[in-house]
């Protein structure tokens, strides 16, 4: 089945007019329910809400084009923060609630966001001083030292808002960070249009089977572009509920199926598993109404959703896609004749793909492989992002001539359905969240104990994959299981919890290639 049509024609249409336009359509519908503080919003209530906020963002003195960082767990305030911060004309960056300080003062450093929102209880601890661009700081629930009350920003204003200066496609809607393989975190620009496209890919016919009447439940961070984009967005775009919980929590999960009569969900593989231990043990309802859930943001092991259906009768639909496609670029089928819950199905309406084999770029030769050959994935549509912020060298690495190469190895059968079998880049899937060796051996490397490291990814039947650090002490320092813990306390103090390290490995050298990169190929056959 090759999907060619959209939901409808994205072109020029902002994120925050989409959704506005469906308040007015769905005024009396509940838009979403936060279930971390029990409030539930009408579509009418929503769309006053992020008017009344753009409007306080710009009064406070956000002009076009200038950042917005939004550092908050799933709730209300971070949806409205969201679609009032493009309303405005800003640019918003979100970042993870779990961050460090460390994390948190890079992103907005780098970013140079104006304006934080944020709660209190997210910045105790953090120096925000001697960052520049930050002018001002707004918490939701619990203030924070030196901020200003979230509720300042709802208080009725005069001011005007701003009209667009360039169209959808030059208009960048979402800053997320994504890990890459060297170095820190890479701002990724996404423009409405690349948003907006992938909203309607994923709406459009023979695609993802979302609907208006749907409730869906999301537990996966908003903050990630798999929440906002596919979840957030497209729900409040044509109607639907989105019920938001703060984190993942089985016996949670159970009990709003029932309360809130869910009918889908977004998965990754390892709350997936933890809900088939969950039905296993009597504790997942059977009268529930969730005809089907989408599984993305990691592999996803063939047994598991075969597991995970027999357990509880609901199809899985595995789906593909990176940040920088905004974030969704194949998606399986629910029909029992297109079902194949090992692959991630079909490219998406208007999304070009090549499977690439061996390159010579001396001799300027670039082939595809046959069917059932792997290959990387080579990809170009509508949703692929603008490049990376202020990173003109690695935004010209992954994009070539109006294609992105994701350095994922794939297949594609005889049937067109795509399977990825490995990874070329070095990236480690922690539950889904994506952990770069880099940045975890940056840190450390400040260790005065560390000579030198290295970090890889161990495969992990709960987790995905886990990091683990191999290290070679500097003269004067012993290999002990006190200096293992010393230097995982080390890492915890900088850097959030899935990227720090769960095992460490004591080696003499770290092994290398002649010009000094870490063969990560080496290390991980250490670990097997």
């Amino acid at each position: 089945m090759l999907r060619t049509q959209l939901y409808a024609d994205p072109n020029n249409i902002f994120v925050h007019n989409a959704v506005l336009a469906s308040c007015r359509k769905h005024a009396e519908k509940t838009a979403l329910v936060d279930t971390s503080s029990g409030r539930r919003l009408t579509y009418a209530e929503y769309g006053e809400t992020v008017e009344a906020l753009a409007r306080g963002l710009v009064a406070a003195g956000v002009k076009p084009g200038e950042v917005v960082a939004i550092f908050l767990c799933n709730c209300w305030e971070f949806c409205a923060a969201y679609h009032a911060a493009t309303l405005a004309g800003a640019i918003p960056t979100l970042l993870n609630p779990t961050y460090r300080e460390r994390e948190v003062r890079y992103q907005l450093g780098n970013s140079g966001a104006v304006v934080l929102i944020t709660d209190g209880s997210n910045i105790s601890g953090i120096n925000l001083a001697e960052l520049p661009n930050l002018r001002r700081v707004f918490c939701t629930r619990e203030q924070g030292s030196g901020s200003r009350s979230f509720s300042d920003l709802l208080k009725p204003a005069s001011a005007v808002l701003p009209a667009p200066d360039q169209p959808s496609e030059k208009t960048l809607a979402a800053l997320p960070y994504s890990s890459g393989t060297t170095g820190l975190p890479k701002g990724v620009m996404l423009s409405h249009y690349n948003l907006v496209a992938n909203v309607y890919q994923l709406l459009g016919p023979g695609a993802a089977l979302l609907r208006p009447a749907d409730k869906l439940l999301c537990f996966l961070p908003l903050y990630h572009i798999y929440g906002l984009n596919v979840a957030l967005n497209p729900m409040l775009m044509m109607g639907a509920t989105l019920v938001l919980m703060p984190r993942f929590n089985a016996g949670q999960v159970a009990s709003l199926l029932m309360e809130e009569s869910i009918t889908t969900m977004l998965m990754v593989p390892p709350a997936m598993n933890a809900l088939c231990l969950a039905a296993e043990a009597g504790q997942f309802p059977r009268n529930h109404s969730v005809h089907w859930v989408k599984s993305g943001a990691a592999p996803l092991a063939p047994d598991l959703p075969r597991r995970f259906t027999a357990l509880t009768g609901i199809l899985v639909c595995q789906g593909y896609g990176m940040t920088e496609a905004s974030p969704v670029t194949h998606v399986g089928y629910l029909e029992p004749e297109l079902y194949r819950p090992d692959s991630i199905g079909h490219p998406l309406a208007q999304t070009d793909c090549r499977v690439i084999g061996q390159l010579n770029l001396d001799a300027g030769s670039i082939a595809e492989v046959s069917e059932g050959e792997p290959g990387e994935l080579v990809m170009c549509g509508p949703q692929f992002m603008q490049g990376y912020w202020k990173e003109p060298e690695a935004t010209a690495a992954v994009l070539r001539d109006g294609w992105y190469w994701s350095g994922d190895i794939v297949t594609r059968d005889s049937e067109g359905f795509y399977r990825v079998v490995d990874r070329r880049k070095e990236m480690i899937k922690y539950k889904g969240f994506p952990v770069a060796p880099a940045e975890v051996e940056a840190v450390l490397l400040e260790h005065p104990a560390v000579r030198e490291c290295g970090v890889v990814g161990r495969p992990d039947a709960m987790a995905g994959e886990i990091p683990v650090a191999f290290i070679a002490l500097r003269d004067g320092f012993t290999t002990c299981r006190k200096m293992e813990e010393e230097l995982c306390a080390f890492v915890a103090n900088r850097l959030t919890h899935y990227k720090q390290p769960r095992e460490v490995h004591f080696v003499e050298i770290v092994p290398k290639t002649a010009s000094g990169k870490i063969l990560r190929r080496e290390l991980r056959q250490l670990i097997r």
